[in-house]
């Protein structure tokens, strides 16, 4: 084989370096011109939910703000890990972004023997906000308080049900904390969704549920439901009279439904920074706020490294619940 010599790698070499430079500035200008093609939001969850509600109004103001369609996509299923995979196998490329949920933090607990982890294959961009979880009762309930349904729970465990929208949902988990934090037991109903399980709960067939507030409060106006407590050591303004957990006298009762925006893991790090700013300039507008106030949500603007710190937060405070409350999805 015949040496290369010195002499003649050095131009070589100086023509790949000068190639590099050129191809730079075109490099740098792709991305400043990101967007430069329609956005794909996806929701995880059907359409009218209060996840698809917040993913299609901040999915307008972006669209707006950004100049580009925002094309939501409805990929309901499995908790929201249809989605969450589905996203993290896109391409790392900014035009493929997700609003998720609870599951984005309870999922991996949940899901034990996947292979798949929405913490470490997804990549955070911004929390939008949260609400927190509303305990109904039928409107012809004997129960006043959480006292009372404490008190009759622990009397007779089987005699007190609750509902939820299926196993592992919000619900499921804020109720299996209410247990923990009561010291009681209680009889889970799960149901394939929230609407039937609210459909048994008015008629009286389990005994509470805890609901976000975009679920409980038509239901709480049409006196089909009555608020008893706000699972939250604040009261809901929307409701000021109903006790919040600390009035109850359990202060480490929080349980909430919260939500933010995700991107496949790899996304380019000033693209995150770009969707974030687009992301907490929209909660700014009025009529977002405006909104946002009359689901119950409380906004929570913030850095992409503050939704990770809130996301790994949660997995371990809910992973700690769902191992001792021996609670599994597969």
């Amino acid at each position: 084989m015949k040496a290369i010599s010195i002499r003649t790698l050095i131009p070589a070499l100086a023509a790949v370096g000068v190639l590099a430079l050129a191809l730079q500035p075109a490099c740098v200008q792709a991305q400043d011109a990101y967007p430069s093609k329609p956005i794909h939001l996806v929701v995880p969850f059907p359409p009218g939910g209060a996840v698809d509600i917040l993913g299609r109004l901040i999915g307008q103001h972006l669209s707006e703000q950004l100049h580009q369609s925002v094309v939501v996509e409805n990929r309901a299923g499995a908790n929201g890990t249809i989605a969450y995979e589905y996203t993290a196998k896109s391409a790392p490329d900014g035009y493929t972004i997700l609003i998720g949920s609870n599951g984005l933090a309870t999922n991996t607990s949940l899901y034990p023997n996947r292979t798949f982890s929405e913490l470490e294959s997804l990549a955070p961009i911004a929390k939008l906000g949260s609400s927190p979880l509303i305990m109904v009762v039928p409107a012809n309930s004997p129960y006043q308080t959480l006292k009372d349904v404490t008190d009759a729970a622990k009397a007779d465990p089987a005699k007190i049900s609750y509902a939820s929208a299926g196993s592992g949902s919000s619900a499921h988990l804020g109720s299996e904390m209410l247990k923990s934090v009561t010291g009681t037991d209680m009889l889970h109903i799960p149901y394939k969704g929230g609407a039937p399980a609210i459909v048994d709960l008015t008629a009286g067939r389990v005994s509470f549920m805890l609901l976000d507030p975009l679920q409980a409060l038509p239901q709480i106006e049409s006196k089909r439901l009555r608020p008893i407590m706000v699972a939250d050591p604040a009261r809901l303004p929307l409701i000021p009279s109903v006790p919040s957990a600390v009035d109850a006298g359990y202060p480490k009762l929080e349980a909430s439904v919260w939500w933010g925006f995700v991107a496949p893991k790899d996304t380019p790090q000033p693209i995150i920074e770009a969707l974030n700013k687009q992301i907490n300039a929209a909660l700014t507008k009025p009529d977002v706020r405006e909104r946002l106030s009359a689901m119950g949500v409380r906004e929570a603007s913030g850095s992409p490294d503050d939704f990770g710190t809130f996301l790994h937060d949660q997995a371990a405070t809910w992973g700690a619940l769902i191992k001792s409350a021996h609670i599994t999805n597969e």
